[in-house]
Order: C-alpha cells, then sequence, then structure tokens
C-alpha cells in the first residue's frame, strides 16, 4: 500500500494535528506499514507549478490534495478521516485481510 502525504508523519502543532501524519498514524495503528510517498509542494497552486508527486496524485484522484491511500488492492482513499475511517475497519491480519505491505 502506498500513502502520499505533502511533507512527512511528524507531529505538528496545527490543532487536531496535520491531516497527513494522522493518516499515517491511523494505519499504523491498525497494524499498517504502508510505503510513504512524499509528494511536497501545495494543494492549492496552479497546475504549471505542481511537483511531479502532485501531478501523481492528481492521475489518481482528480486533485491535488494529500493524504492519498491506494490500497493493495488498488482501491484509492482520499481523506485524513476517510483514510482513517478504512484503517480502522480494515486492520492489518483481519479475516481476509492480506496484512501489512509495502
Amino acid at each position: 500500500m502506498k500513502l502520499y502525504v505533502c511533507w512527512g508523519t511528524f507531529p505538528t502543532p496545527r490543532p487536531g494535528g496535520h491531516p497527513c501524519a494522522n493518516a499515517y498514524h491511523a494505519l499504523k495503528d491498525a497494524g499498517h506499514d504502508p510505503e510513504v510517498k512524499r509528494v511536497q509542494g501545495l494543494g492549492p497552486l496552479p497546475s504549471f507549478l505542481q511537483t511531479p508527486g502532485r501531478r501523481e496524485v492528481k492521475r489518481l484522484t482528480g486533485n491535488y490534495w494529500v493524504p492519498v491511500l491506494v490500497a493493495d488492492d488498488g482501491t484509492i482513499i482520499d481523506g485524513s478521516r476517510e483514510i482513517a475511517d478504512w484503517a480502522r475497519a480494515h486492520p492489518a491480519g483481519a479475516a481476509g485481510q492480506a496484512g501489512p505491505a509495502s
């Protein structure tokens, strides 16, 4: 599985935490070990200023915003809350789950 994030997964002083870090930690708490893809840049910038990583996110989701999770089965989950909800519903090693993978 691949998790596309902006810069990293480290804690920030932002109220409620940083969305990319929240998604990452939700996946880790559910037993997953995602391959983290740092796309850098900023989502609201015009297309000609986007990084190659953000362009990949746009190809996957139709927008430049992260975090985005691409699950092992190809399912795309867009957004921090949505990724956290998916992680809680799909813990690694649960019946029918493939478990952690990169």
